[in-house]
């Protein structure tokens, strides 16, 4: 989210729960050198930048931008993101339910500011 200025406590906290699996800055566990762990990793984090790569966001058209906010603002109101999976390990990417709130009131602001 490049060129958009995100609140530091939200930018930190995306970095936290999201950036492993949707930019290009993932932080490998040391077990990611280890068969067959790294390849169901490489296969899931590839999956994640696909889906959304907050490091290309300044590169994505606006009706582009609006698709991933709403899925986004979802994901989260179902909490479904941070997958399970990722917060059993990593138990500081859990979303609290104020942090929640705060990222989807910080999407739904941004979505609108597009339509």
């Amino acid at each position: 989210m490049v060129e958009n200025q995100v609140p530091a406590t939200i930018k930190n906290r995306l970095q936290v729960s999201c950036y492993d699996c949707h930019s290009n800055n993932t932080d490998y566990p040391w077990y990611s050198k280890i068969q067959p762990a790294a390849w169901f990793l490489e296969d899931h984090i590839q999956e994640g930048k696909d889906e959304l790569n907050f490091n290309e966001w300044a590169t994505y058209s606006d009706r582009r931008k609006n698709s991933k906010l709403r899925s986004i603002i979802s994901q989260i109101e179902e909490d479904k993101m941070p997958l399970d999976s990722y917060t059993l390990i990593h138990k500081d990417a859990i979303l609290s339910d104020e942090y929640k709130r705060m990222i989807i009131d910080y999407m739904t602001a941004l979505k609108d500011s597009l339509e």
